[in-house]
C-alpha cells in the first residue's frame, strides 16, 4: 500500500526539483526526505529516482505516480470537506493569506461578516505575496489565500490548486504634475486617457519609475507593461507598499502603476490616469476544498466585503482629467 504523505513528498519534489528544497518546505531534514522516497520506492516496486551525482530527477515511473498522487490527494480534500459538512457548526484555525490592498479593503469587513456566522472559526491572517501562496498552500501552511493576475503576467497553472474569481480592479498611472523633475509633455500626458496602454505608459519613458521589489507580481506587472510600450523603466526606487508608493510619487520621486483598491491613499498632488489594464483577485484553496464549508464560507464572505466601486465603473481621472476610459466588469462569480 502507498503511504500518502511519501506521495505527498514525491509530488512536491516534482514541483520543487531538489531534495533540499523539499525538506526546507516541509521542515524535514533532507535525509528524512530521502529515507522516505526510498520507502516509497520500495512500496511501489520500481525506480521512482534516478540519481545522478547530487542531482535527483524523476523517472517516468515517478512522474506517471505523480499524476495519480495529484488525484488522489484531491479525493481526500473533498473527503475532508465532505466530513467537515456534516459536524455541526464550524469551529477551529483557518489560516488565510493575502496580499496588503487586500487585507486593508477586503478582509476585515469579510472576517466580520465571519464572526457573526461562524463564531467558532478562529481566521489566522498572514500577509503573502501571491508568487509564494502555491507553496504555502499545498504544504498546508495555508488553507485559503487572496492572489491576483495582472495584464502582461498572464498565471501559471499550479497542480494541486483551485481558484475562484472575486473581482477585477483598474489599474492607473500615478504621477505628480507638479515636480520639477517631471516635463511638460509628461505632465499633459497625466491628464489625458490614452487609447491603449502603449501610449500613456509609453510617454513616460524618461521618467523615474517606482516599481514593486524584484520577484513579486507587482514588480513583474510593471517591467512588462513598460517593455509592451517600448522601453525599459528607469527605476529609482523599489517598495511593495503601494501607500508609500503614492507618497514618494507624490514627493515627485517617479511615476507608478497601482491598482483600483490602492488609489483611495493617493494623497494631494497626485494625478491618477485610467489605464485599460486589470488586476484580478481571486480565492485559491486545495484542489477538491472548494466544498469545504469553512472554505465556502469565507469565500461567501468575502465576496460580500468587496468594496462597492468595484463593482461598477472605475473612479474619475483626477485634477479634471475627463473620462477614465471604458468601465470594467466585475468577474462572475463561479
Amino acid at each position: 500500500m502507498l503511504d500518502v504523505r511519501r506521495l505527498r513528498l514525491l509530488r512536491e519534489l516534482a514541483l520543487r526539483g531538489t531534495i533540499a528544497a523539499v525538506a526546507e518546505a516541509l521542515a524535514f531534514t533532507p535525509s528524512a526526505v530521502s529515507q522516505q522516497l526510498s520507502t516509497l520506492e520500495r512500496e511501489a516496486g520500481v525506480a521512482l529516482l534516478e540519481r545522478t551525482g547530487r542531482r535527483v530527477v524523476l523517472t517516468p515511473a515517478g512522474h506517471n505516480l505523480v499524476r495519480h498522487a495529484e488525484a488522489v490527494l484531491e479525493r481526500l480534500e473533498q473527503a475532508a470537506a465532505e466530513l467537515a459538512d456534516t459536524r455541526q457548526g464550524l469551529a477551529g484555525p483557518l489560516r488565510i493569506g493575502t496580499f496588503p490592498t487586500a487585507a486593508r479593503a477586503i478582509v476585515p469587513a469579510a472576517l466580520t461578516a465571519l464572526a457573526r456566522q461562524h463564531p467558532g472559526l478562529e481566521p489566522m491572517v498572514s500577509e503573502i505575496d501571491p508568487v509564494c501562496v502555491a507553496d504555502g498552500i499545498r504544504v498546508g501552511e495555508l488553507d485559503v489565500a487572496l492572489i491576483h493576475t495582472y495584464d502582461f503576467v498572464p498565471p501559471l497553472a499550479e497542480p494541486g490548486l483551485e481558484s475562484r474569481p472575486l473581482c477585477v480592479e483598474a489599474m492607473y498611472l500615478a504621477s505628480y504634475v507638479g515636480a520639477a523633475s517631471v516635463t511638460a509633455a509628461g505632465a499633459a500626458a497625466a491628464g489625458a486617457t490614452a487609447a491603449g496602454p502603449g501610449e500613456a505608459v509609453g510617454r513616460w519613458r524618461n521618467a523615474p519609475w517606482i516599481t514593486a521589489t524584484p520577484g513579486t507580481l507587482c514588480h513583474a506587472m510593471t517591467i512588462r507593461a513598460c517593455e509592451a510600450s517600448g522601453f525599459t523603466p528607469r527605476i529609482r526606487h523599489q517598495v511593495d507598499e503601494f501607500t508609500t508608493v503614492l507618497a514618494l510619487v507624490a514627493a515627485g520621486q517617479g511615476v507608478a502603476l497601482v491598482p483600483q483598491l490602492a488609489i483611495g491613499d493617493a494623497p494631494d498632488g497626485v494625478a491618477l490616469t485610467r489605464l485599460p489594464m486589470s488586476r484580478r483577485t481571486s480565492v485559491a484553496f486545495r484542489s477538491g476544498a472548494a466544498g469545504h464549508p469553512a472554505i465556502a464560507a469565507l469565500t461567501a464572505a468575502l465576496r460580500g466585503a468587496v468594496p462597492e466601486e468595484l463593482r461598477g465603473p472605475p473612479q474619475q481621472d483626477r485634477h479634471g482629467a475627463g473620462p477614465a476610459g471604458p468601465p470594467f466588469t466585475p468577474v462572475a462569480h463561479g
